[in-house]
């Protein structure tokens, strides 16, 4: 899936199949595994087709709709020309015809949710000119499609292969975006077992608490996010984990736990910073 919502910076990743690796990176648009550029099974596609091959490919599923790899084809070709609802629909028919295909069912699902994100950032643009209460309603309304589509691929995809844990977090996310807050929690929590995830994982989960009004239980949680010494979570994660815990420190009156924080977050700071300045002065030096 290629596409996703737009979360803060400090989110986890919200497609369906985002890279595990990546579970603090809140990329929206990165992660989304476009048809166009790998398939289902991850690999490279080749360069998208033209006009000719489309409308080759158009006419000969009106005549052989038991054809799989022209199904497959086009609704590449459709993701390519950034068209995912024609690509659902096309893929939706060679579902029909072959309703046991994995890769068929996959690629529908890449589609419908292509089309899901495509529908939010269109009404985002338009909010963004026009600025007006109707204009709102109809964003909140494709925000929470995109979440409740990103919950059913997931939930399907779960039935299906239950070991692919990195989609826990993105259900979770969804989940959160719903306002569903128990549930995600619920999701969620699994996933403290599996050292890859578990840091997004409370991170989510120690956000869930503190939108419930559970300052305490959202602390550890957070705690959990961002200082054990047995795991060792991605810089995104601990910043956004450790900024919560400052916040929360600080509205309670915390004083020397809100120093603590804040002296671990400003390290933590200042090490991504030398981070990424260090790949720029190495390049320097060899050019």
């Amino acid at each position: 899936m290629s596409e996703s919502a737009s979360p803060s910076d400090d989110s986890p990743p919200q497609s369906a199949n985002a890279n595990p690796a990546d579970a603090s990176s809140g990329d929206v648009k990165s992660n989304a595994g476009s048809t166009a550029e790998t398939n289902s099974n991850g690999e490279k596609n080749s360069e998208p087709a033209g006009p000719n091959r489309r409308q080759e490919l158009e006419h000969r599923l009106k005549d052989a709709r038991t054809d799989r790899e022209a199904y497959l084809e086009l609704g590449a070709i459709y993701r390519a020309e950034n068209r995912p609802m024609h690509a659902a629909k096309i893929l939706k028919q060679g579902h029909e015809v072959f309703p046991d295909d994995a890769v068929m069912l996959w690629e529908l699902e890449e589609a419908q949710l292509a089309r899901s994100i495509q529908q939010l950032a269109e009404m985002q643009a338009i909010v963004a000119k026009m600025k007006s209460p109707l204009a709102d309603q109809d964003l909140e309304r494709s925000t929470a499609d995109w979440a409740n589509c990103r919950i059913k691929v997931c939930r399907a995809r779960l039935d299906r292969d239950p070991s692919l844990h990195h989609l826990r977090l993105v259900l979770g996310e969804a989940l959160h975006d719903l306002e569903q807050h128990e549930d995600a929690i619920k999701t969620l929590e699994p996933l403290m077992s599996n050292d890859t995830h578990s840091s997004a994982a409370a991170l989510l989960i120690g956000r869930c608490h503190l939108i419930l009004g559970r300052d305490i239980e959202a602390m550890r949680w957070l705690r959990m996010a961002s200082l054990r010494r047995s795991v060792t979570s991605p810089a995104k994660v601990r910043v956004a984990a450790l900024k919560l815990l400052v916040d929360l420190a600080d509205r309670h009156g915390l004083t020397a736990t809100l120093e603590q924080y804040q002296t671990t977050l400003n390290s933590v700071l200042e090490a991504a910073k030398q981070h990424q300045a260090s790949p720029a002065t190495s390049s320097a030096s060899t050019s």
